[in-house]
Parts: C-alpha cells; structure tokens; sequence
C-alpha cells in the first residue's frame, strides 16, 4: 500500500484529518487509514472507540455542507493490529470546505496527488457549476458569512416573517444548509453594486454629482429611489386661477423602472447597473440581455419570462411587484398624455430604458424682435 490520489496513511489521529476529508469530498473520493506510517508500515490503532468519536465529530463540526452521509468509518486488521478506516465518497454537493474559512482557496481543498491541497477560485466555481447547474441564483454563495440587517428591518417594516424558515422557503438558504447567491444578493455584503451619476445639460461632459450604492439589493432600491426622486423636479403652471404642479417625471414609471433594473438584471455577470440623470431624461443601463427565446415585441407585449424567478418571488411577497410582465406596460401608459415616450433598447447583454424629462423644454430662442442685429459689413 503507498499513498496516492484515493489513499493516505496518519500515525494517529490529527486535527488536520479534515483537510484529507474535505479533499476526498471534492475529488473522486478516497480512504484514510488512521495507524499507518507513510512509508505503510502498520502501527495500530489502541483506542479504535474514541479515535473513531472524535473523527465523526469533527467531521460533523468542521465541514460544510453535511458531509456524513457520504463518509464510512470502520476498523480493519492488519497485521494482527486494529486500523481505524475512513471511507469518503465524491460528494454531491461540492465544493465542501471548512466552516471557519468558508468557500475560498483558505477552505475548500482538493486531491493533488498524494496531497490535499487549497483548490483555485476557478475550480471552486466550476464545483459550485457543477452542483447547482446554470441558475445562478441557486447556486452556492462564495461568501458564507452572511448577514441580513437591512434586509430584515424591510421585512419588518412591511410586517412579512423573516426567520430561518422563511429563508428556506424564498430559496436563500438551499436544501444543504448553505446560502444560495440569492441570500448574497439580499445580504449586507452583496457585491454587486448600482453607480449613479447627474450630469449638466443632455451630455455625459460634466459631473455634477456621482454615488454608488452597496449593499443588500432591498437598501439599494430605496436609496436609488430617493437619489433620483431628489432630481424629480416639480414644475408649476397655471389654468386660468388654479395651480397645477408636474413632476418632471411620472413617480410609477421611475418606479417601475428601477424595479425592472433590480429584479430582471443578470448577476452571473459582473458589473454595476447604471443610472444616468440628465437635464432631459433619466437613462437605466442594466446587465443582461433579454431572456433567451423572448424577443423585444414579447416584451412590449408583456410577456414576461423571469431570469431571477426567486428573487422575484421575494419581491412579490413584499409588494414590490404586482403581476409579473406588467412593468413596461405600466411605464408607457404613465406617458399617456405626454407628447414625449420612454425608449427600450436592448442588445444581447444589455437593457436600457430611457425616460424623457415631460417638463424638459430645451433651450427657447429669443423672439425674432429681441434677436441681435447682425454686424454691418
């Protein structure tokens, strides 16, 4: 017996046995023999009881997910001595890694060799593919230590239950216990971001002022829509004695807008979403094109195929969102009466939705009376 990529030998029972096991899990599965030298020589194991306890309760404490139902211990002999024998299967929910280090090269290790070594960031990405499949909101979250203050004082304020049930029931915690990405998106340490900008006039020249927004997904919603509702600006005019004020935009199709960026993006791609706010109009640039098999028409139409079908769930159960598929509906009829209409544009990777300015007058001339002379030749 030599040690190799499915086989490695302890003298005794060590602290750094779950470094073997979570390798094991990650790889094509092996076994630990506990009481044999590394030159395979056998020594025996005295108390086989207690060194086979601590091995399944460090297992049990120390490796995440649940990895027991695919580990066997047993004892062999050889050589007239009592070998304690740790059997681990290739799992099913790869990548496993230890639970203080969490799912990074620090925690996740993999079979090289006769050694268990840290895997790459692309291999541990590839697991977490391979395991969850394409949807990247089930898949496993890279960040593991995560926390939901935001998210919960939303819940709260719209009075919906947000305990560790709830959390199963909206997909942010999955089936083994770990925290899907759509507990990352909703968490204090989402990673994805939305960047906004003010510009002077209808040109992307001057700044005058930028933000970027971190954060759960739920706190960069209502900081976007108190950003742009400070530039909503209202505009007075008068019929006959009354009053009239306009905003220069319709609040439901701001609304609905930013809802459509949060909600139907794609977070499988890096990048911030985009909201640029000029004189004449508010652009929304969000990553994703439109969902395969639905066209631009569809759209417009109002038919609606979910990318982020969970996060929209969530949405949904805090009224967020009312039907889906009615979004775009909703933004154009907001400019019913308006001379001036939304633009939708959208490319294979990305979705823009422009919003005209409805009290926008550009730039009005002089009378023809109060124009300059010209100068005398």
């Amino acid at each position: 017996m030599i040690e190799n990529k499915t086989t490695e030998f302890k003298r005794e029972y060590l602290d750094d046995i779950k470094y073997a096991v979570i390798a094991f899990a990650n790889s094509d599965g092996g076994k630990l023999y506990i009481g044999i030298n590394d030159d395979g020589s056998v020594l025996g194991v005295e108390n086989t009881d207690d060194t086979m306890l601590r091995l399944t309760n460090m297992i049990r404490d120390a490796v995440r997910p649940d990895v027991t139902m695919f580990v066997d211990c047993d004892i062999e002999v050889m050589d007239g001595k009592n070998i304690v024998v740790l059997t681990v299967q290739r799992g099913t929910a790869r990548p496993y890694y230890l639970y203080s280090k969490g799912v990074r090269p620090e925690g996740v290790y993999v079979r090289q060799g006769a050694s268990s070594v840290p895997a790459s960031e692309t291999a541990i990405l590839n697991m977490i593919k391979e395991t969850s499949g394409d949807c990247y909101e089930d898949a496993r979250s890279i960040n593991q230590q995560l926390t939901f203050d935001k998210t919960a004082a939303y819940f709260k304020r719209k009075k919906v239950e947000f305990g560790e049930a709830q959390k199963r029931t909206l997909n942010l915690i999955s089936q083994d216990g770990t925290y899907s990405n759509l507990g990352m998106l909703l968490s204090d340490q989402c990673v994805h971001t939305i960047k906004m900008a003010v510009f002077d006039g209808s040109k992307k020249s001057t700044f005058r002022d930028r933000q970027e927004l971190t954060g759960s997904l739920l706190e960069q919603l209502e900081e976007a829509y108190s950003y742009i509702d400070k530039f909503n600006h209202i505009r007075a005019e008068f019929e006959g004695l009354d009053r009239i004020d306009k905003r220069d935009y319709p609040p439901e199709a701001l609304r609905e807008a930013l809802l459509n960026a949060i909600v139907h993006r794609d977070y499988a791609i890096s990048g911030p979403t985009l909201i640029s706010i000029f004189d004449d109009r508010i652009e929304i640039v969000t990553i994703g094109g439109l969902v395969r098999g639905i066209s631009f028409d569809d759209i417009m139409l109002g038919v609606s195929v979910l990318r982020n079908k969970h996060l929209a769930n969530v949405f949904y159960r805090l009224r967020l969102i009312e039907a889906y598929g009615t979004g775009m509906l909703k933004i154009n009829e907001c400019y019913n009466d308006f001379e001036v209409k939304p633009k939708i544009e959208a490319t294979n990777n990305a979705f823009k939705i422009t919003l005209p300015n409805t009290n926008y007058r550009g730039e009005v001339p002089l009378p023809r009376n109060r124009r300059k002379p010209s100068p005398k030749k």
